[in-house]
């Protein structure tokens, strides 16, 4: 069986890396600048990750520009960004770039989807879908927290005769809903982006919302040659740098509490953070933001007022901005937004509370509530299976042939969010129990300004982390003989431990989300990332590497490292 560029889908390589998005770009290119032979599958057509996969109508990333890209200087040098946060267009030409500055295509097997992984005779086996077995000493999976899509269960989905499509894989052409009858199901990020395209399009659009999206003004403006090229000076200094703040980004919380301040000092600094844009509102927060039932709900006021004044329907309003919290302000993922709010106030676009009528199931010709409603197209913006879903796809088995889903079946369990209890040489990117979304390690935990929670991240800084770690740990194996790396049973519990402690004492766990997990069903209710932030955890994860602390050796031979 061969692959798409002509590379069989059997055979051995020293690394092997499962996915080909931010993660498996920056390992392709620094293993191979290390000089390990390594490969890269992709179960799509080419590289981007998220990017390759979602092309909705208004799909792009939240983390702003230069701040959203990998630090290789090959490729930032001569690459130019059009606008302040890309669309999705843009960051697959990004991806293509990096392609043809680092030719990445040489050493990458796509349309290859692994299904089955078992650890035997010192190496994995990796089976391909359709035929195959690849072989490696290292695994590195940089399968990313967004893959693995969510389809509520709602009774009768599949009768609906009309067009139906999730998000994830909306059609590249697009869809013609031009006189048509659309719903959209989800008020995520996605379904904030899609809303905001399709509401201004002539069709009539409903919109069914569960929970109202605390989203933020994403102040969008082109980004010129010019400024990029004086600021790239900078660049290198940027973009590691973000891998020693709190959330990747140079945001930081407030120096004082918020009750150190007068309540006109809080309003300006609420105000300032308001018009940069972004996420400055949300990441510049005082340190009792998420842990303060007061503050938060300070901040979702000053939020509410703001979106309040954006829409003139009283009952759209009580809706998307209700006068009375719903949730704690930040302990369900934040969107960025850019006039979603006007969108969803014009006649063409109905709104449909499922709190109080909740869907009951699909027909034939559209979604019932407590009454019918028809529809054309009905797209289901209803995310993943974050964090864990794509792992559990491979169907992982560890050195006893135990399966991941058996291992976790109480919950995760990993060792700084990089390995899992005998499955040696594995290595995961952007993963469970990392700062993928954000824990610190310590029980006795203390919330101040230089450690306040939060589960949001920057991607690019963490894969990068991350990576950088692995590479070193596998340097360290060769120069000491170490053959097999492995995490201890008892540290992946205390990390397990640690990131509940310090979750218990922030509001996250009083509200369902996917940082909680609690998006699927019959999912471990837990927070599944390290919310103490990117630079602690950095920190942490190269202490542990010094002493090996946490993990098993195997010796094998020592190998001398030039």
């Amino acid at each position: 069986m061969a692959a798409t560029n002509g590379e069989s889908k059997s055979f051995h390589t020293e690394v092997l890396i499962i996915g080909g998005g931010m993660g498996g770009v920056y390992g392709l290119h620094r293993l191979r600048q290390e000089g390990y032979q390594v490969k890269v599958v992709e179960a799509g057509s080419y590289f981007g990750g998220v990017w390759h996969w979602n092309r909705y109508p208004g799909a792009r990333v939240d983390s702003e520009c230069p701040l959203y890209q990998l630090s290789i200087p090959e490729v930032w040098k001569g690459w130019t960004w059009s606008e302040r946060f890309p669309g999705h267009e843009e960051l697959r030409k990004y991806y293509k770039y990096c392609d043809e500055v680092l030719d990445l295509s040489k050493d990458t097997i796509f349309n290859t989807i692994i299904e089955g992984v078992e650890w035997k005779d010192g190496q994995w086996k990796c089976n391909v879908r359709n035929g195959g077995v690849i072989t490696c000493k290292y695994l590195m999976l940089c399968t990313g927290s967004s893959y693995k899509k969510h389809f509520p269960d709602f009774p009768n989905l599949d009768k609906f005769k009309g067009q139906l499509v999730h998000s994830a894989t909306y059609p590249d052409g697009g869809i013609d809903v031009k006189g048509k009858k659309v719903a959209v199901v989800g008020n995520g990020a996605t379904g904030v982006q899609v809303v905001q395209e399709l509401g201004k399009q002539d069709c009539d659009l409903t919109v069914f919302i569960r929970t109202p999206n605390t989203a933020f003004p994403m102040v969008q403006r082109k980004m010129t040659a010019e400024e990029q090229d004086c600021l790239k000076q900078f660049y290198k200094l940027i973009l590691e740098g973000g891998r020693h703040t709190r959330s990747g980004f140079p945001n930081n919380v407030w120096k004082e509490g918020w009750y150190d301040l007068t309540p006109e000092q809080r309003l300006q600094r609420m105000e300032e953070g308001w018009k940069l844009g972004g996420f400055s509102f949300f990441l510049s927060t005082p340190r009792e933001f998420l842990v303060d039932k007061e503050v938060n709900a300070a901040f979702y006021d000053f939020w509410k007022e703001k979106v309040r004044a954006r829409v003139s329907d009283p009952e759209k309003r009580e809706i998307i901005a209700p006068y009375k919290q719903e949730h704690y302000f930040g302990t369900k993922r934040p969107s960025l937004e850019q006039d979603y709010y006007e969108v969803l106030d014009r006649p063409n676009v109905k709104l449909v509370n499922l709190k109080r009528t909740p869907i009951e199931g699909f027909t034939e010709t559209g979604i019932k509530t407590d009454v019918l409603h028809e529809f054309d197209v009905v797209i289901l913006c209803t995310g993943y299976d974050s964090m864990t879903g794509s792992l559990m796809d491979l169907y992982i088995k560890d050195k006893d042939g135990k399966l991941l889903q058996e291992k976790w079946q109480k919950g995760v369990e990993t060792h700084l969010g990089l390995m899992i209890h005998k499955m040696p040489n594995m290595f995961m990117v952007y993963s469970p129990q990392a700062p993928t979304g954000e824990s610190n390690r310590s029980p006795s935990f203390v919330i101040t300004p230089a450690n306040s929670p939060k589960a949001l991240s920057n991607g690019p800084p963490v894969v990068e982390s991350q990576i950088e770690w692995i590479i070193k740990a596998m340097s360290k194996m060769r120069k000491e003989g170490i053959e097999e790396l492995d995490a201890e049973d008892e540290s992946a519990k205390k990390w397990r431990q640690a990131i509940q402690d310090l979750n218990n004492k922030t509001l996250y766990p009083l509200e369902n989300s996917w940082y909680m997990g609690a998006n699927i069903p019959g999912k471990v209710r837990e927070q599944l990332n390290y919310i103490g932030g990117v630079d602690m955890y950095n920190k942490e994860i190269h202490e542990a590497l010094d002493g090996w602390a946490g993990f098993q050796l195997t010796k094998g031979q020592a190998v001398s490292v030039k």
